[in-house]
């Protein structure tokens, strides 16, 4: 009993195993996930309850009420009655019993919320942290929950699932978590990551995108770059998506690795074969800040937007193409001028077709010349040493030329010895960092 902790009762940002003593329990709009079942503890707590340590019903309330506006959960609400209850309900009940459906307006969530539920009556005003792993295999059958503990889904005010929770580490005090969700944009099952830094707890923050390059997916990024101390720090939210549709059953689209899956070049397709599904430039810039902004704690007004590579590429014409969306844009060795490369006219022949007018809508150096928004300061980090450099991928001096030709504020770095790798990301990741934190937290 020496290891429980009222403190960590219904903290929904633990992850399975996390040091909770008694397991995961997550509490999110409607959604209550178990572990480690023993249904003789519901007993064993009646009897004793004096033996066991209790937390205020208060102190649970105020600190799930905090970690649950960290990913736009729910919370538990107090009841009144003779027992404290979960989600609506006119009266308290004893034992844990669950309602056969009907509902209550106006308590524990809007008209509709899920199933009452309860906490037994020796309970009333205070909680205990082992009634998260009471439940046995039977309650979680009834309750129709997944007794799959490695996930957590949280659910829109409508019930209709709107991300899966894959997993979460804690890192530089923060929260390290990738999600899943059904994409109305590409018509696929997409993940991305998500960091939380320790400001999230306790208001909201201004959000960082990030896009991968060519064969990436989002794991790449939040396992190699580092930039979780300076992310952490800054109190930046940075969100990592997928570089493509994935299982979309497409002609040709594991064919080839700089092109079609982990190869979406961040544009709207228009050729029948892929516009359905290859629509990561809408993805990127609608459907996942949205996403974003309805389930986290982030200001939308604070966005700021950075890349490699592909992903490179993506960030500055995302950026151009929205002018005052993002606050800043920078990019670790960006495709600036595709149309003229060999990477960027395979994969706009492919998407777009042969009108070239179409690809120029997805080239940075050709975006600069008729950018009409606010002042960009873009910083471009480039290694000297990098292969894709010396082979005529990138053009960075395309890009630079075009944006001394506008008067916009470009700060290129060439840096000598580094290569293409996440090496060379993660030597200057903390700089790129603070060039957007410098706009983000101004």
């Amino acid at each position: 009993m020496d290891c429980m902790e009222p403190a960590r009762f219904l903290c929904p940002c633990d992850s399975p195993g996390k040091h909770t003593g008694v397991g995961c329990h997550a509490l999110l709009h409607w959604l209550f996930l178990t572990q480690g079942s023993n249904p003789r503890l519901l007993r064993l707590l009646h009897r004793q309850a004096g033996s066991f340590p209790l937390a205020p019903i208060w102190q649970v309330l105020e600190r799930e009420k905090r970690l649950t506006s960290a990913v736009g959960g729910a919370s538990l609400r107090e009841g009144a009655g003779t027992g404290a209850r979960l989600w609506g309900g006119a009266k308290g009940r004893a034992g844990l019993k669950r309602d056969s459906g009907n509902r209550t307006p106006g308590w524990g969530g809007p008209e509709g919320a899920g199933p009452r539920r309860w906490l037994p009556r020796p309970y009333l005003g205070w909680a205990h942290p082992f009634w998260c792993s009471c439940f046995s295999r039977r309650h979680r059958r009834n309750l129709g929950q997944s007794t799959d503990i490695h996930t957590m889904k949280l659910v829109n005010n409508r019930g209709r699932m709107a991300l899966k929770q894959v997993s979460s580490s804690k890192c530089f005090g923060g929260l390290q978590k990738v999600f899943e969700h059904d994409s109305v944009e590409l018509k696929c099952k997409m993940k991305f990551a998500v960091y939380l830094p320790p400001k999230a707890e306790t208001g909201k923050c201004p959000v960082l995108y990030w896009l991968s390059g060519l064969t990436c997916t989002e794991q790449n990024f939040i396992s190699k770059s580092g930039y979780h101390q300076a992310a952490s720090e800054h109190g930046l939210v940075v969100i990592a998506p997928d570089t493509s549709p994935r299982g979309c059953n497409i002609k040709g689209e594991e064919d080839s690795w700089d092109f079609g899956t982990g190869a979406g070049f961040y544009v709207d397709a228009t050729e029948d074969l892929w516009k359905t599904n290859y629509r990561m430039y809408s993805y990127v810039t609608k459907e996942l800040p949205q996403l974003v902004n309805d389930n986290f704690p982030v200001d939308p007004q604070r966005m700021s937007v950075f890349g490699h590579s592909m992903g490179g590429h993506g960030a500055l014409i995302c950026a151009l193409k929205n002018p005052g969306k993002y606050k800043s844009v920078s990019a670790f060795a960006p495709l600036c001028n595709p149309v003229l490369c060999r990477w960027g006219k395979k994969a706009f022949t492919g998407y777009l077709g042969t009108d070239q007018s179409k690809w120029e809508a997805y080239d940075a150096t050709y975006l600069v010349k008729s950018y009409p928004g606010p002042q960009l300061d873009i910083l471009i980090d480039q290694g000297k040493e990098d292969e894709f450099l010396s082979d005529g991928q990138l053009l960075p001096d395309n890009f630079i030329a075009a944006c001394t030709e506008k008067k916009i504020p470009v700060v290129f770095r060439l840096q000598e010895g580094y290569d293409h790798s996440y090496y060379f990301i993660a030597t200057f990741i903390a700089d790129h960092i603070r060039h957007h934190a410098k706009y983000l937290n101004a």
